[in-house]
């Protein structure tokens, strides 16, 4: 499978390492250019390069949205039809600065991407674990106390790919339900960015209070 990542920052490249190191091809972009991304594509090996959005965007099989919410808009919809997309993102007013119908929580972060990618099948992930422990943490299957990572999504299909990445990544995964239940392991709720296992995390999720 290959993997296209649309923002290569402390997430993406964190991503791109453990999907190279699990047999994944990764196709490694940002805003500002492939030739920025060379010396991590070198690092990272023969089964990753740099390329621009547009060429992460095509030749992902599974592409990585990890960008701020901020320019969420700038991600291209029309690239992205028909694909399965992990979104990492969080909002973060202070810079991102503010949307309405975030604050009043009228919807969330990701259904405002899954929205603007109209015909892509957005599954959000990665957002409650810091960029080194993401690089670290990882368990073999079955190990006791493995840490387990939660995840939303509309698709079923899709979600089952997405668990199937973060399962070889070293973690278990807790499935949140619907886009539309993604505020339950934003920032500032029991889920987030706490190392927890399965059953830790599914209590966390339904302690969760907007």
């Amino acid at each position: 499978m290959r993997i296209g990542l649309i923002g290569s920052g402390r997430i993406g490249g964190t991503l791109a390492r453990l999907a190279v190191d699990n047999g994944y091809e990764v196709v490694l972009s940002n805003s500002r250019g492939p030739e920025s991304l060379a010396d991590l594509a070198a690092e990272l090996g023969e089964h990753a390069s740099a390329g621009t959005v547009a060429e992460a965007a095509v030749s992902g099989e599974v592409v990585v949205v990890t960008v701020p919410l901020k320019v969420y808009a700038t991600v291209p919809a029309d690239l992205l039809y028909g694909k399965v997309v992990i979104d990492t993102n969080n909002y973060y007013p202070d810079r991102d600065a503010h949307f309405t119908e975030l604050d009043d929580g009228s919807t969330t972060s990701s259904e405002l991407l899954a929205e603007h990618l109209s015909g892509s099948f957005v599954v959000k992930a990665f957002n409650t674990i810091y960029f080194e422990d993401l690089a670290t943490q990882g368990q073999p299957a079955g190990t006791p106390g493995r840490r387990a990572l939660p995840i939303a999504g509309d698709d079923a299909s899709a979600k089952a790919i997405v668990i199937g990445v973060i399962d070889s990544f070293g973690f278990d995964v807790v499935d949140a339900g619907p886009l539309s239940e993604g505020w339950r392991f934003q920032p500032g709720m029991p889920a987030y960015n706490v190392r927890m296992d399965v059953s830790e995390l599914r209590a966390a999720l339904a302690d969760a209070r907007r």
